[in-house]
């Protein structure tokens, strides 16, 4: 069985038709998403690449407990975004500006204003933001970037941009928060050799490392893991994987790290 995750392109309205090395995209096709199609050993969690060529759809996404509630089982979504390249003028929006009521969240969302009403996040390479369940957000024209999720396909649309896309207004005023976004506490901005915790659960986790793990890493990766490389290939198991690849391994100690390489590690907790 290969280390490296098989990969599926994505096309989407706001994709694009040249994408960045290692990439391509097939001709006549607008590739928004590569994805990294879950393994077995972690299927709670998904890897993407997205690359935007206009704004994506404003949106919101459900937590496990409404999930649950509505009968779906534990398909909540939290995710978080690494940027790795933003054209000038790129930015994110993430919660609002002023606290808003669900009834004007609504309106705003069929007139159009609700962009307006969004606190929007000039990006650089490095930026790295964590977004809760019910945080209303939009990836702006011009991102390249690494997205960590739970393996969840619940997306309620609020706003399209006129895109004849199916909107769901109900469902996603009922589980968004009108509030401004705690860029504080959910945002932070990563050095291209720091080795660092991006994200220390519950549903996840997720580091940068810089050359080799630390023995303490360890504890934090006990069993299966993905190994995102960003510089510098890796083994798994002896199977090279470059940059633009994700695998999975079923320990550190399976994986070669190279000395001056970078990479991204991921695993799952387990539910509660």
């Amino acid at each position: 069985m290969t280390a490296a995750l098989p990969i599926r392109r994505v096309e989407k309205p706001w994709g694009k038709d040249v994408l960045p090395a290692p990439f391509t995209a097939p001709e006549g096709e607008r590739i928004g998403e590569i994805w990294f199609e879950p393994p077995a050993g972690l299927p709670d969690l998904l890897v993407k690449y997205i690359f935007t060529s206009e704004a994506l759809s404003v949106q919101v996404h459900p937590s496990d407990a409404q999930t649950i509630a509505k009968g779906l089982g534990r398909q909540g979504k939290e995710e978080c975004w690494f940027i790795l390249a933003a054209e000038p003028g790129a930015k994110l929006g993430i919660g609002f500006d002023a606290d808003l009521a669900p009834e004007a969240m609504r309106a705003a969302a069929l007139d159009g204003s609700i962009e307006g009403l969004m606190t929007w996040h000039a990006i650089v390479p490095g930026d790295f933001f964590y977004i809760p369940a019910n945080t209303v957000h939009a990836i702006g024209a011009g991102v390249s970037l690494i997205e960590v999720q739970q393996n969840s396909d619940i997306t309620y649309r609020l706003y399209d941009y006129g895109r004849p896309r199916e909107l769901h207004l109900e469902d996603g005023v009922a589980v968004s928060k009108g509030e401004p976004y705690a860029l504080d506490r959910w945002h932070t901005r990563v050095a291209p050799r720091e080795t660092r915790v991006l994200v220390d659960g519950p549903l996840f986790l997720l580091d940068q490392i810089a050359g080799p793990p630390s023995p303490e890493l360890a504890v934090r990766y006990p069993g299966p893991l993905l190994v995102i490389p960003r510089e510098g290939e890796i083994e798994i198991a002896g199977e090279t994987i470059s940059p633009g690849g994700c695998g999975l391994a079923a320990s550190l100690g399976e994986v070669r790290f190279a000395q001056d390489g970078t990479c991204l590690l991921a695993r799952a907790c387990e539910a509660s």
